[in-house]
């Protein structure tokens, strides 16, 4: 007995996956053309003949039905006989479909089983999920004439890159333009003012005059020392005004110095879409070192559309949360890069890309 087999995550309800499975028309677009048997409704022949791992055209029957979970087919190519099995089980995102084929007589030589496999596993995963897109697209379309279903279909307009939302960029300049005035503010409510107010010693030495006066109180001599106490004030507001000038001016020019420039980053990041169909696209990431040293705390934040998940992950871990998903994995070495591959669903027609990408708060180029 021999198996093969492929299993594939499909964000698309169980009866759509059922109609594909089931439907003629569909199914000769992702695997095979097929012919009903007159006067036999559970018998098909399927054109596989010419096909990679197939010798002949298989003749198809069905043994079990269980709408839209389970379908068993037999199947008989050139007198080798087989099972097949298609199991549909139903999750958060939209359903897993696995199918399974068993030789119950005969068997397939090496060299075709390999490619066989290979046929069905490309059929399930990149055949078959346009397919359903195409389906889902179409039925949502011809609701239109229905008035009020088009709010199913998501409206896609001119988009521009990461972090590009216009209402965003004119707040931010507006919060940077508030913080340079305050910034100017407060620098010039610090700086010292007019040095030619500093002659505020001269209270000082008049405030000795009294003194002065009162000691010689009994020869009314207030003219006389008036005199000396008069002249004193001046020298000392001038030796007080004179260096005040030199030390007040020069300090305050200190904190208004320029800051050193920020480090450069130790790890890069380059965003770019490897392929894309309707609902979906395959995304890639670079993560780049540029430094000597290898970076092991690294990790790239893409941020999703609403509905849309992330299969087939390869080159790094990854956790989702909602909308987010964050990509971690081991140090990349100085020099060198790591590459990040992720296939994604997304629920908007003709999307092309995330809505950003990040690494280390930074915007990944090419996004």
């Amino acid at each position: 007995m021999i198996e093969i087999g492929a299993q594939v995550e499909l964000s698309h309800p169980a009866e759509r996956v059922w109609r594909a499975l089931t439907d003629r028309e569909l199914l000769g677009r992702w695997f095979a053309e097929a012919e009903m048997v007159e006067g036999v409704p559970d018998r098909m022949l399927l054109r596989t003949a010419g096909l990679s791992g197939f010798q002949a055209d298989v003749e198809v029957e069905v043994t079990e039905r269980q709408e839209p979970d389970l379908l068993v087919l037999a199947c008989d190519e050139a007198g080798r006989l087989s099972e097949v099995t298609c199991d549909v089980t139903a999750t958060t995102q939209g359903c897993r479909l696995e199918v399974r084929e068993v030789t119950t007589h005969g068997g397939w030589s090496v060299e075709r089983q390999k490619p066989r496999e290979q046929q069905l596993r490309q059929a399930l995963t990149v055949r078959l999920p346009a397919i359903l897109d195409w389906l889902a697209f179409q039925q949502v379309d011809l609701r239109r004439a229905d008035g009020g279903m088009t709010a199913e279909l998501p409206l896609v307009g001119v988009r521009g890159r990461a972090g590009r939302n216009p209402r965003r960029r004119r707040t931010l300049v507006a919060v940077v333009a508030g913080a340079v005035l305050l910034a100017g503010t407060a620098a010039w409510v610090t700086l010292p003012l007019d040095p030619k107010p500093v002659a505020a010693p001269v209270p000082t030495a008049t405030a000795t005059a009294p003194a002065s006066s009162t000691a010689t109180a009994g020869r009314a001599t207030v003219v006389s020392t008036a005199t000396p106490s008069a002249r004193p004030s001046r020298a000392t507001a001038s030796a007080t005004t004179r260096p005040s000038r030199t030390p007040s001016a020069k300090p305050s020019l200190t904190p208004t110095s320029a800051a050193p420039p920020p480090p450069p980053a130790p790890v890069t990041a380059r965003y770019e879409t490897e392929s894309d169909r309707l609902f979906g696209y395959t995304g890639e990431i670079v993560v780049g070192n540029p430094g000597g040293a290898p970076v092991a705390d690294w990790a790239v934040v893409v941020t999703l559309a609403e509905g849309t998940t992330v299969d087939d992950v390869e080159g790094a871990n990854w956790r989702q949360d909602r909308r987010v998903i964050t990509f971690t994995g081991a140090a990349v070495a100085g020099g060198g890069s790591q590459t990040i591959s992720f296939d994604v669903r997304d629920s908007r027609p003709n999307a092309r890309e995330p809505e950003s990408c990040t690494i280390g708060g930074r915007p990944c180029a090419g996004l």
